[in-house]
Order: C-alpha cells, then structure tokens, then sequence
C-alpha cells in the first residue's frame, strides 16, 4: 500500500511530469495533446497543495476527495488520445501517466495516518 505521504510527493512529481512530459516527449503543440496534461498537471499540483496530507499548504480537501480526482483525471488522461482525436499522432505517454494514476489510486491507502483533520469553525 502507499502511505499518503508517499501518495503526496508522488503528486507533486506527476503534476511537474505531466507539465513537462510534451516538451520532454516532443509532442508539444497547440493541440488537445498539449493541452490536457499541461492542465491536469496545473491542477494536481494545485489541489495537492490544499488537500489534508503531508506536504500539503492548506489541508481543506479530504484526502478521499483528493483521491477520487486522481482517479478521474487518471481515466480522463488515459482516454484522452481517443476522446479528443489525437491518437494517431500521440497516446502512449497519456496512457502510461494515466493508468499510472489510477494504479497509484487504487494501491493508496484510503486514510492519512498523520495529519488531523481541519478543525470546524
């Protein structure tokens, strides 16, 4: 199983990947492609930054929550190649990333161990 400390920098490395990955991968234009993994990682370094988990700055998403939009923006990215039309130029990295992503889901504990819940005001 993977901790959500281990789950929380794993986010992080994803979120810049998933930024990288088409200029890493050469894949980068002003298509769909581009687009959805540049915006899924924006946004995964975004909510992990506000999720209740170690290294997180403001604890405001429940984890569970947190893990539920990894597994959708896993599925998104995975079938993105074939949703949006692209597939006969790029898929491998999309699908990779993103059955990454539900696999790390899937094996993730459902509970941080260490971290309090916010406090109700």
């Amino acid at each position: 199983m993977i901790s959500s400390k281990t789950h929380a920098i794993l986010d992080y490395l994803v979120g810049i990947l998933l930024i990288a990955a088409p200029w890493l991968l050469g894949f980068a234009d002003d298509s769909a492609a581009t687009t959805i993994p540049v915006i899924l990682g924006i946004s995964t370094i975004l909510y992990s930054l506000l999720t209740n988990y170690e290294y997180s700055v403001a604890r405001m998403i429940p984890y569970k929550v947190h893990l539920t939009i990894d597994f959708l923006a896993g599925i998104l990215l995975l079938t993105s190649p074939w949703l949006f039309g692209f597939s006969d130029r790029v898929y491998l990295p999309h699908v990779i990333v993103g059955a990454f992503e539900i696999v790390a889901v899937l094996l993730s504990r459902k509970a941080t161990s260490t971290v309090p819940a916010p406090k109700q005001i």
